[in-house]
């Protein structure tokens, strides 16, 4: 089905009322539009609080036949349910349906009529048997059943946490623990006037080798060229001056004694 199949007048009152059920959706219900084909109608129904399906989520489809509103939709249940009203096909029966019809019903009544039929169910007009059955002469075996079909085929799924937020804001709290860390380290040190502590190496201080540490004053390459090389040869001259002048003097003496003796 299409929306040709329906007139142009209930497909614009049809786009208007899937539009408000959006916006503002009944208790229970969302409603999934499909502006392709306005003829099948999705909702999901939560199941109401207190019911043996509580806590689950029934998806449900309308189809609406061609001469909509005229004729009632036909509801389907598409999530397996355990209940008197609802057959195990998935059709759904209920007075709103059928004979209590009107061209004037809109689909939000008819949502809220079906939801309703999940707090009330009516026996008398069962489609499942069996379900009707258990709910006249044994309702707590009807719950129990009808809860193990809600666990296992329409368990609401839960919520996600937003790992992203978590993450981010536990970094900026790593980040503000940091500088406020380091602020504490640059306080503490102006008060007691010692300079914080350099996290690299200065590059004018020699790094030792061997766990040695190199001695407190070290004179510069220029210095040691010139009084280290030149130096020591020029204490070595004035030493050999000072013991070449005893040697004069003892060669003129033994020359003064031999003159003498002549």
């Amino acid at each position: 089905a299409t929306n040709e199949n329906l007139p142009p007048n209930v497909i614009k009152q049809l786009a208007k009322e899937l539009k408000n059920l959006h916006e503002t959706p009944p208790e229970g219900i969302k409603v999934g539009m499909n502006d392709d084909n306005f003829s099948v109608i999705y909702a999901d129904i939560e199941g109401p609080a207190g019911t043996p399906y509580e806590n689950g989520l029934f998806r449900m489809k309308l189809l609406l036949s061609h001469d909509f509103p005229q004729s009632p939709p036909a509801g389907y249940f598409l999530t397996k349910i355990f209940h008197p009203n609802i057959a195990t096909n998935g059709e759904i029966c209920v007075n709103a349906l059928k004979n209590d019809w009107n061209p004037t019903l809109g689909l939000r009544h008819l949502l809220v009529v079906i939801r309703c039929l999940l707090i009330e169910p009516f026996p008398e007009s069962a489609l499942n048997e069996q379900a009707g059955k258990m709910l006249l002469e044994n309702y707590e075996g009807y719950a129990r059943h009808a809860r193990l079909l809600t666990g296992i085929h329409a368990l609401k799924p839960k919520p996600k946490f937003k790992t992203g937020a978590i993450s981010e804001s536990t970094t900026a709290l790593n980040v503000d623990q940091t500088n406020t860390s380091m602020k504490c380290v640059d306080q503490k040190n102006a008060v007691s006037g010692v300079a914080a502590p350099q996290l690299l190496p200065s590059p004018l201080t020699p790094k030792p080798e061997n766990g040695q540490d190199y001695p407190t004053a070290m004179p510069s390459t220029g210095e040691t060229g010139v009084s280290g090389s030149k130096a020591a040869p020029a204490t070595q001259k004035k030493e050999a001056g000072l013991n070449k002048v005893p040697a004069d003097k003892r060669k003129m003496d033994a020359r003064k004694k031999s003159l003498k003796r002549l």
